[in-house]
């Protein structure tokens, strides 16, 4: 019996339990289309942008945990697609890359849409496999997925011919997957590592690598503060009394660069010191230090650790938890940790807005409205330091933002991908004003799917973050300003209600009203008139740490240039 190619792949999704795939369909693969519209287990969603394909398979994963599929036509369809795929990459997202090829069988040369798509991809993603007979199709795409997943995760890259989606084949190759190895630590490993903690008081910074890992009890243990990643904001319950903060070095709070230069340790897990998560290499931790990760070029790669263990956090914590020894809770590092997260707070309530959105009441809102489940996407700018510094979360999964390749434009899309893949939890995005006119036109996609996401604009009418940094380092604003467009009338042309939200007094009542129109399964724009005149702690911890390292003639250049500029013209916002 004959089995067409289409069919192969649409299996091979089914049974590697792949729920959605975001794409464009395309002359090459019209097929795959076809077989996907007779799939119960496998839904193909339309996306006006691939960007938005690759963003909203990211999204569904960082909410879910179940990787989703992003569907490409061959040369434009991937090239459009490569923000989001290389987002993915950076961030350990697993995601199938689903690319169509040209014919291999023809013989001609110069057809449509005919680029190295594997050179292309092979930056950005993990693995790249073309089957080369039909045959292989349905062993291909599910190595694919193993792939995507195993160890390290990230996106994987799959060109099928199109001539093999055309000619049917004999039948599927078998699929044997290999045992999933977990690597765990050595007993000597774990000696060692209970060695360098006895009699001290270890930072635990935690990453993305440490979700669905209950750090709390190793923790406890050791009577250890823990702070994190961005990426891995609310894999430790950020309510528990030994929650730092996202962060220890130069771009947190002072309470928290005190309490983590106190402590005589660091215990790595999940986490590789990246630039952002870091605030621009701005922190110093306390040696000895252990790093734990599951890929081995992250280990040391940026910070020299005294033990390096190659091994999943979900073999470490609890192995290193059962060995190490009860501390005595000290309460005055409790009480340390609460009364600094007290000052913050207090900080941002003495700077409230007077005619404007205060972004800590707004964020602190939507916690109160939505619930503990809820999950919010960032984009990359300021909305995404605020999320980091002002929402509280109790679990991972919660915070989806784009971290290390800081993609504008991904909240909006991975918003979507999130809520299809979790349609009980609510998700929130907060999009920058700059942000949204990249791919605001998913607002199309909510609407046609139903799908029930609150979208929060933040409008200040400028590219926030690099303004600021445009404003301390020079003392004027080039290009960063945007100009004016009228959200309420694209939301209405996209079929989607827009909410105005004006200042503070009417947060509660504009909330309660985006949830009733989500529970009719609509989505729903709130058009925030966001008030950015209160830096975050990241953006000046971030200005200060790179003016330091400059050399002393260009810190004075910088210093000078700024304060020059602010008697002698007026800032300049579109100059």
């Amino acid at each position: 019996m004959s089995t067409a190619g289409a069919t192969s792949v649409v299996r091979a999704l089914e049974d590697e339990g792949i729920e959605l795939a975001f794409g464009i369909p395309g002359t090459h693969n019209i097929e795959l289309y076809d077989a996907l519209a007779l799939s119960e287990r496998t839904r193909a969603v339309l996306v006006t942008d691939e960007q938005s394909a690759s963003f909203m398979a990211d999204g569904a994963w960082r909410a879910s945990g179940k990787m989703a599929c992003v569907n490409v036509v061959p040369g434009a369809g991937l090239t459009h697609a490569m923000s989001g795929i290389a987002e993915a990459f950076m961030d350990g997202v697993p995601m199938l890359v689903l690319g169509c090829g040209i014919r291999r069988d023809s013989g001609r040369a110069f057809q449509l849409h005919d680029v190295d798509q594997t050179a292309i991809a092979r930056p950005v993603t993990k693995a790249q496999l073309r089957p080369e007979a039909g045959e292989e199709i349905y062993r291909v795409v599910r190595d694919a997925c193993r792939i995507a997943r195993d160890a390290c995760p990230g996106p994987v890259f799959v060109e099928i011919p199109a001539n093999l989606y055309l000619l049917t084949h004999s039948g599927d190759l078998p699929y044997s997957p290999p045992p999933v190895e977990r690597r765990a630590p050595s007993a000597e490993q774990l000696e060692r590592a209970v060695a360098l903690l006895n009699g001290k008081r270890p930072l635990i910074y935690a990453g993305l690598g440490a979700s669905g890992v209950d750090l709390v009890p190793l923790a406890e243990m050791l009577d250890a503060p823990v702070a994190t990643t961005f990426s891995g904001k609310g894999v430790f319950p950020e309510h528990h009394p030994l929650s730092l903060w996202c962060g220890f070095g130069a771009s947190a709070p002072p309470f928290a660069r005190r309490i983590a230069g106190d402590c005589d340790a660091t215990l790595v897990i999940g986490a590789r010191f990246g630039e952002v998560a870091t605030g621009s290499y701005g922190v110093e931790p306390r040696r000895p230090m252990i790093h734990v990760d599951i890929a081995e070029n992250v280990i040391g790669r940026n910070y020299p650790a005294d033990l390096t263990i190659i091994a999943d956090a979900a073999e470490f914590v609890p192995a290193l938890t059962e060995r190490i020894a009860r501390r005595t809770p000290d309460p005055e590092l409790r009480k340390k940790i609460a009364a600094g997260h007290v000052e913050v707070r207090k900080d941002w309530e003495d700077h409230a807005s007077k005619d404007r959105v205060t972004p800590q009441r707004l964020l602190a809102a939507c916690s109160a409205r939505f619930g503990k489940q809820a999950a919010f996407s960032t984009d990359s700018g300021n909305g995404t330091f605020l999320a980091m510094e002002m929402l509280r979360l109790e679990g991972p999964r919660r915070f989806l933002a784009p971290v290390d390749y800081s993609c504008m434009g991904y909240s909006v899309p991975a918003a979507l991908g999130a809520k299809l893949a979790e349609p009980q939890r609510p998700v929130i995005a907060l999009a920058g004003d700059g942000a949204f006119l990249m791919t605001g036109m998913e607002l199309l996609t909510a609407s046609n799917e139903g799908i029930a996401a609150v979208i929060v604009v933040l409008r200040d009418g400028e590219l926030a973050q690099i303004a600021q940094f445009q404003q301390t380092a020079m003392n004027r604003k080039t290009k960063s300003v945007l100009p004016p467009y009228d959200l309420r009338a694209l939301c209405q042309g996209l079929g989607v209600e827009c909410l105005a939200l004006a200042r503070d007094a009417d947060i509660v009542e504009t909330l309660s009203r985006a949830v009733e129109i989500t529970e009719r399964g609509e989505p729903v724009v709130i058009d925030a008139a966001i008030d950015y005149s209160q830096r975050t702690w990241f953006t000046k911890g971030v200005v200060k740490t790179n003016l330091l390292r400059l050399p002393l003639k260009d810190q004075l250049r910088f210093i000078g240039r700024a304060v020059a500029r602010k008697f002698t013209r007026p800032s300049k916002g579109g100059a």
